[in-house]
């Protein structure tokens, strides 16, 4: 059976903002409601990998504003990894192919430290915690992820509450997740029975229509640098 996904993104206005640059990589700042890479279907074009080959990341071009100079494309770009589209913040974005394979073997190597701030519906019991439970591919039900123990790739995120808030009820979070299963934090969230705020894909009856967007952004990324070994300690602000 061949699946067909027939997500159409909406049109995104939001900025990519380079946080770091050098001849081998940039850090950069994606928006929510921005894909990672472009999609199959033709209106699915717009997408990070797209705006930095394009050299098209600034908001004035987006929106039919003349930019007094045109921004610097970067046509060898290559993205090492991704964020889901609601998903905002840090990336590191290789500049050429030695670059990319060294920094992925980081990734695949869980040598990649990441932390990822989030906003949960309700208030979890502890402050801190672990939660892991195996993630597989729900097949019938694409894009869903699922919790499965027979077919399920281990997964496990850390947890710190930095802040509780009420009217309503709901908790901000920082996560360190020591896997990178797809949509791992959100359906973790979901199985401890506090989904992230705005998800559209791991909720319950309340928590999609509690925020405009998905709450969740990727707030702090540790790699060694590829050509001088250094550690890099990347980080972007979250803005809610």
């Amino acid at each position: 059976m061949t699946i067909v996904d027939d997500f159409i993104a909406p049109p995104c206005y939001g900025e990519i903002r380079i946080l770091y640059q050098d001849e081998d990589i940039l850090l950069i700042d994606k928006p929510s409601g921005l894909l990672s890479l472009s999609g199959k279907n033709p209106l699915n074009k717009d997408s990070v990998h797209y705006r930095l080959v394009k050299g098209r990341i600034v908001q004035g071009q987006l929106t039919g504003v003349v930019a007094k100079q045109k921004p610097e494309a970067f046509p060898t770009a290559t993205l090492v990894h991704r964020l889901d589209f609601g998903t905002s913040g840090i990336m590191v974005v290789a500049l050429n192919k030695p670059v990319n394979a060294l920094i992925s073997k980081q990734f695949q190597d869980r040598t990649v430290s990441k932390c990822y701030i989030a906003i949960l519906e309700g208030q979890l019991k502890d402050d801190k915690g672990s939660i892991e439970f195996p993630i597989a591919k729900d097949r019938p039900n694409f894009p869903l992820q699922k919790i499965c123990d027979d077919t399920g790739k281990p997964a496990c995120s850390e947890y710190q509450v930095i802040e509780r808030l009420q009217e309503p009820s709901r908790c901000r979070v920082r996560f360190t997740p020591e896997t990178g299963r797809t949509h791992q934090l959100r359906i973790h969230s979901l199985k401890i029975g506090h989904p992230i705020l705005g998800c559209d894909l791991y909720k319950n009856e309340r928590s999609e229509q509690m925020a405009e967007r998905l709450l969740l952004h990727a707030s702090e990324l540790q790699f060694d640098h590829p050509r001088s070994g250094d550690r890099v300690h990347g980080h972007s602000p979250c803005p809610f």
